[in-house]
């Protein structure tokens, strides 16, 4: 049987993903500046070539993977705590049910 997390380790928790949340936040703001800079400096004319969305694409998948890891796969998501679960019931099924 699961053992309740303390207020301590709850606590922990908490701010560990709440500092996940605001990592993802402010990596989503800088991109948004980042980009929207690049298109204001190439219409601008900073050089002869038109802004390109590459970098913006490019980018934009990290951010995506960077969320999908902060969000769904981050300590403590629902996701990773019902695998966790599954495995632990698996292991000790193969074990020969839980030991005192």
């Amino acid at each position: 049987m699961a053992t309740l997390p303390s207020d301590d380790e709850i606590d922990r928790l908490a701010r560990k993903r709440a500092g996940a949340k605001l990592g993802w936040y402010a990596h989503a703001l800088l991109w948004l500046v980042v980009n929207l800079f690049l298109l204001a400096i190439s219409d601008v004319g900073f050089g002869t070539r038109r802004w390109t969305p590459f970098p913006m694409f490019g980018w934009g998948l990290g951010l995506l993977l960077h969320g999908v890891s902060v969000f769904v796969l981050g300590t403590g998501s629902s996701l990773r705590e019902r695998m966790v679960q599954r495995e632990r019931e698996r292991l000790q099924r193969e074990r020969g049910g839980p030991r005192p």
